[in-house]
């Protein structure tokens, strides 16, 4: 069975601040969880109460799978000064070591204006070995996660999973991989089997959302049993990010996903 992580950014929002989020996900059978940025720099991501958050997390048993990176990633701003996302990231990965998550989700922003794509990927390499050699020895993962431009998110730069993968392999560290996103790949129209299979053992996270609509699972036209079936043949068993927007109440929302997930 897969380990569900409802985002509690979107997710359970009816019992109030993110602490209470994390019980009330625990209450309804979670163990795991994920959340946006940690302090609130990036909209809609708002601050956290990261000392009542830990309480919430070691009070239950939950573990928080995944954070963002902070300031959100965008790298063509000029005058192309990077040295606050390397400052903010020391950060990010502090406030990951006390809370316990073992990866940050970071991406590519609208890349650089007026370079070629190829050279733009390159960059990536070069901007996030540099990362890791930065946080070597903390323990937490780099996630790079590709969005689809066709609805929400026009201009990124990395709107294609195979572009995510080629980064990771230029980056080559154990400490790197690729955040594959369902609902951003099926938005794209990829074909998931072939991406899974072009990707390896470099995805090191997941999440989802149905399409269209980025609701819950069962409001779009996404077979979620033929999904989480390939998603398990290739060979994928770790945690799955619940970030979509219910339509519904949180707890009824999560059913037919958890239903799937017992099953896959």
């Amino acid at each position: 069975m897969y380990q569900l992580a409802p985002n509690i950014e979107l997710l359970f929002t009816e019992a109030g601040d993110y602490h209470d989020r994390v019980r009330a996900a625990a209450a309804a059978g979670f163990s795991s969880v994920e959340m946006w940025g940690p302090t609130g720099v990036d909209a809609p991501s708002t601050p956290k109460d990261l000392p009542a958050l830990k309480a919430a997390l070691e009070e239950t048993g939950t573990t928080l799978e995944a954070q963002l990176a902070e300031p959100r990633t965008q790298f063509m701003i000029p005058p192309w000064d990077h040295s606050e996302f390397f400052r903010k990231l020391d950060e990010g990965v502090e406030i990951a070591r006390e809370l316990g998550t073992p990866r940050i989700v970071v991406g590519s922003g609208t890349g650089f204006g007026g370079w070629k794509r190829q050279v733009q990927l390159d960059k990536l390499i070069e901007i996030y070995q540099k990362a890791i050699a930065q946080i070597d020895g903390s323990g937490v993962t780099l996630v790079l996660e590709p969005v689809n431009v066709r609805v929400d998110h026009p201009g990124s730069l990395l709107d294609r999973t195979s572009e995510a993968v080629y980064v990771a392999r230029g980056v080559d560290s154990p400490s790197f991989g690729v955040l594959y996103d369902i609902y951003h790949s099926a938005v794209e129209g990829e074909d998931m089997r072939a991406e899974l299979a072009g990707a390896g053992d470099l995805i090191r996270y997941v999440q989802l959302a149905d399409a269209p609509g980025r609701g819950e699972p069962g409001a779009g036209s996404i077979d979620w049993v033929e999904r989480l079936g390939w998603l398990r043949a290739s060979g994928y068993d770790g945690p799955i990010g619940l970030e979509y927007y219910p339509t519904i109440e949180s707890a009824a929302s999560v059913r037919h996903i958890v239903e799937v997930a017992a099953r896959a």
